[in-house]
């Protein structure tokens, strides 16, 4: 039922996000996506998704201590 209230978390969106998600990564454009991504990062458009990536972060409570450390920058090679 769409527009039902879940209270706290959507369990339909969530499940939904997952099944999407899965079926993503099994689909074998996962590499493909990522260089893309990277082409993106490298070429015209990296300011200004490096900007919207910095203004996402202003708002942000910061880094999940889980993940901290486990990212690869784009920029290091």
């Amino acid at each position: 039922m769409a527009g039902r209230n879940e209270g706290e978390g959507n369990k339909t969106a969530a499940r939904h996000y997952n099944e999407k998600t899965e079926r993503f990564a099994q689909s074998g454009q996962v590499e493909e996506k990522a260089r893309e991504a990277e082409s993106a990062l490298e070429g015209d458009e990296g300011q200004a998704l490096e900007r919207a990536e910095a203004a996402g972060k202003s708002r942000s409570a910061g880094e999940d201590p889980a993940v901290e450390g486990k990212k690869k920058s784009h920029r290091s090679a």
